[in-house]
């Protein structure tokens, strides 16, 4: 059981589970991974003669990899000690891990989920949401409910995939790499509760949807670069065929070979160049300021190592309006091209007639 600051509850958590491991005649013990509890929860757990476990190293994640490191059983039941989830209920878990399965996950959904236990935000769109991007990214059929904190699982099979998050992505990460690596995969219904909490919890809606969403994409190549690279590519080449069109008739227009009367009329007033300049220019000094702000914070560390997820953006938006700003200088010299073209052809036109 993961813990930071749960006294409200955890007393709870952990006789339900101790009842049940007496009740069913399961040999095993309740961990407690404390994140660094200063309510008395430490006191709590200790009294109920389970297993504390301190983990100095802050997040979700981090807690459950201790806990994890330290139990030594053959089975592992990991779940919140907010009262959220039965721990006197674990029966299916059980079974299904005798039955040979590596991991077996919760689906609250399936299983019935309290009034109240859920906020209508997460519970009609972003869990079956990210659940089903989940689904899809990674082929991992086996589970409706990416997010349910109350799993199973073999602690070998588990330790083999070397997980890294510290935060709550560990979850993600666990189905994730277990559909990576093959595992024997199940789910089983479980209820959710509503938590016994006196306080917000510590998951932020956005915050933490933002955070699966970039853990997804990171974690799946294919869809983060792959799928993106070649519906750009087919959208580049798409447009590129639609201006080569635009081009040819504008050309074939000002050459005398067609009829003036085109319906990219606005492509032919005599300004098109300056503006296309003024345009490009605006671009590329945007993109000199920026390249020249990413240096000075380069400069501030003395040129050594930087924070990239803060550098590479200006890095990357100087470069992209530098392009930009150099291809509509480029685009604006073609139609005043064009444009001279169409003027000497009505000069040629005036002195016939």
């Amino acid at each position: 059981m993961p813990c930071l600051n749960e006294a409200r509850t955890l007393g709870a958590c952990i006789s339900k589970a101790q009842n049940f491991l007496k009740m069913n005649g399961v040999s095993g013990e309740v961990i407690v991974a404390d994140n660094g509890s200063t309510d008395g929860s430490i006191e709590i757990a200790a009294e109920l003669n389970a297993r504390v476990v301190n983990v100095p190293v802050r997040g979700y994640g981090a807690a459950l990899a201790a806990g994890i490191q330290a139990a030594k059983g053959k089975y592992i039941i990991m779940g919140d000690s907010d009262e959220s989830y039965d721990f006197s209920a674990l029966t299916p878990f059980i079974d299904k891990l005798r039955q040979g399965y590596d991991l077996v996950m919760g689906n609250r959904f399936s299983g019935g989920i309290a009034p109240g236990a859920m906020p209508p935000m997460h519970r009609y769109f972003g869990n079956p949401l990210l659940t089903a991007l989940g689904r899809l990214f990674f082929s991992c059929k086996e589970s409706g409910d990416f997010y349910c904190g109350l799993r199973g699982f073999r602690r070998d099979a588990v330790q083999r995939l070397t997980l890294q998050s510290q935060g709550m992505e560990f979850a993600l990460e666990m189905i994730i790499k277990a559909e990576m690596h093959g595992l024997r995969i199940t789910e089983v219904p479980t209820t959710l509760s509503r938590d016994g909490r006196d306080r917000a919890p510590h998951l932020r809606r956005y915050r933490d949807g933002w955070r699966s969403l970039r853990f997804y994409l990171l974690m799946s190549p294919r869809w983060f670069f792959g799928v993106p690279g070649m519906v750009l590519l087919a959208g580049g080449m798409l447009i590129s065929a639609l201006l080569l069109f635009i081009f040819a008739k504008l050309m074939a227009v000002e050459t005398g070979l067609h009829p003036p009367q085109t319906k990219f009329w606005f492509l032919e007033k005599r300004r098109t160049l300056e503006r296309c300049m003024v345009a490009g220019i605006a671009l590329i000094v945007l993109g000199i300021v920026l390249g020249i702000i990413a240096a000075r914070q380069w400069e501030l560390t003395g040129f050594g190592s930087l924070q990239p997820a803060a550098t590479i953006r200006l890095v990357i938006c100087s470069v992209l309006f530098l392009l930009l700003g150099g291809q509509t200088v480029l685009a604006g010299f073609y139609f005043g091209l064009i444009n001279l073209v169409s003027e000497r052809r009505t000069r040629g036109g005036s002195r016939a007639a």
